[in-house]
Formats: structure tokens, C-alpha cells, sequence
């Protein structure tokens, strides 16, 4: 019997850390499974998707910029997925896919139960309106944030994903030029690729950050350092990269398609050793 197949499909996806990841859930919990990493441009993603299940693939993560293309390619969604608009869970069926999305309960999950965080009566800021932002934005409504400010370049993307939660009294679109009018927050996180220019200078005024405000970057490594280097300087209380949210999710993940959640606790300890190790000079 040939060992089930698992991918993460995306662009780019050679520095994803979900191959070690599952490896580490299947030794964990001696499920066996095959996970590989799938790099597919987006006019290549169907086709991609395709080969992958002709070749005994039975579950996949999706990353950027798939997400909402899987979604459309999906036979049933559950209810995140349906909620935020967009998929990063895929699990073969006997009719085709169905579709979940594992972002949101991974960072809240994260924020909460590893970093303390109560996130309870708080005005937040989220920073895009990409897959990313769709897919945690419900799940910080549900964890009972007061308000939600959503800023992206992009208005038509930020009103739409304000139009498709759906609670005009919580959630608030805004624009990048209204940043220095909003106020400060309790909370700041960055679902974009947001970087410094070629001045150095970083996009963002200092305004933005309340007393004890926090600040999260859903990425990880250097694609969070620029965000969270400005955070710190603007006098943000904690900073959060998102190796939490990536392990957190993946568990679920692992869990919708194995019905066993694994240890994600020694995961995150593991990368963040590794992490560590690899920022001693030697």
C-alpha cells in the first residue's frame, strides 16, 4: 500500500517549513505520510492541483497566491473557508476537494494560548486584505476584538473583504493615506510583504502604536523583521513573528486530515532552537 501523498503548493514555496513540519506530526504520531513542497506560478496552479491528485495526493496547504483560486476549485467548503473566502486546507474527497482554512484558529491559538495574549474588548488594526487577512480576520472577531480597522493600497480590496465579514459595527475599512488620522491601537498585524524604501524609511507613522500596544507579522524570518524592527522602535510592548501561526495551523491541518492533533508545542521549540543556532555566529 503506497504511503499517502501531502503537499504545500504555492509561489514561491522552496523556504517553506511545512515539509519539516509534517514530517515531525508523522513521527510524532507514527501516521505515515509523504509531504512535499509544490512550486506552481498562478496560471500553473490548476494544472498543479491536477497532477498532485492523479498522483495519490490526498491533502494539501496552500499558500500565497493560491488561496482564493482554491477555493473556487473547491466541491464543499467548510465553514471557515466559507467564512473568509479563501482555503489553505485541501482534503481529497471521493467527488474532488473540500475546502478549509486552518489561518485564523492557528494565529488566535497562537496569540492566546502561547504568547498570553487576551484579545478581548481590543481595537485592532490589520494591515492587507489579501489571503492572509481573509483568513485570520474572522476568527479575531470571533475571539471578541472591539473593532476592526482593515488598511490595504488597495480600497476595492479592503472594502470587499470589510463587505464580506459582514459586521459594519465592528469592522472598519480605511486607507493607507487615513493612517495618521485613525488613532492608536491595542494590536497591530501585518498581513502584507510591507518593506522599508530605498530610503529606509518604513510606511507606517508612529502614531499607530497605544500604550502596551502589540505587534504581529503573519510572516516569519526575514519577512518579518522590517515590520517588527519598526514596531519595536515605535514603542510596541510585545513583538510577535508568525512561526507560532505557521506551526498552528499546520496542526490543524494535520488534524482535519488525520483526526489526531499533534504536539505543536515541540515543533515551535524545535524551529525556534534551530532559529536560534543558526544566529550564533560560527
Amino acid at each position: 500500500m503506497s504511503t499517502p501523498r501531502y503537499a504545500v503548493i504555492g509561489h514561491p514555496v522552496a523556504h517553506s517549513l511545512s515539509p519539516f513540519i509534517h514530517a515531525t506530526f508523522s513521527r510524532q504520531t507514527r501516521i505515515p505520510l509523504e509531504y512535499v513542497a509544490i512550486d506552481a506560478a498562478p496560471d500553473d496552479f490548476d494544472a498543479a492541483l491536477a497532477e498532485f491528485a492523479a498522483h495519490g495526493g490526498v491533502g494539501a496547504n496552500i499558500t500565497l497566491p493560491h488561496k482564493r483560486r482554491a477555493a473556487a476549485l473547491c466541491g464543499n467548503l467548510g465553514e471557515r473557508a466559507r467564512r473568509s473566502g479563501v482555503v489553505n486546507t485541501l482534503i481529497r474527497t471521493a467527488t474532488g476537494w473540500d475546502g478549509d482554512n486552518t489561518d485564523g484558529v492557528g494565529l488566535v491559538r497562537d496569540l492566546t494560548d502561547r504568547h498570553g495574549q487576551d484579545l478581548r474588548s481590543r481595537k485592532v488594526l490589520l494591515i492587507g486584505a489579501g489571503g492572509a487577512a481573509h483568513g485570520v480576520a474572522p476568527a479575531l472577531l470571533d475571539a471578541g476584538i472591539a473593532d476592526l480597522f482593515i488598511v490595504n493600497r488597495s480600497g476595492d480590496r479592503t472594502d470587499a473583504l470589510a463587505d464580506a465579514l459582514g459586521e459594519p459595527m465592528r469592522v472598519h475599512p480605511r486607507y493607507f493615506e487615513d493612517l495618521g488620522t485613525i488613532g492608536s491601537f491595542d494590536l497591530i498585524i501585518n498581513a502584507t510583504s510591507i518593506a522599508r524604501s530605498a530610503d529606509g524609511h518604513f510606511p507606517l507613522p508612529a502614531s499607530l502604536i497605544a500604550p502596551r500596544c502589540d505587534a504581529v507579522d503573519l510572516g516569519y524570518g526575514e519577512a518579518a523583521i522590517g515590520f517588527l524592527t519598526w514596531a519595536r522602535a515605535a514603542g510596541a510592548d510585545h513583538t510577535i513573528d508568525g512561526l507560532g501561526m505557521l506551526v498552528e495551523q499546520a496542526a490543524e491541518s494535520f488534524k482535519c486530515w488525520h483526526d489526531v492533533r499533534p504536539d505543536a508545542d515541540a515543533v515551535y521549540a524545535e524551529l525556534r532552537a534551530r532559529e536560534s543556532a543558526l544566529a550564533v555566529p560560527g
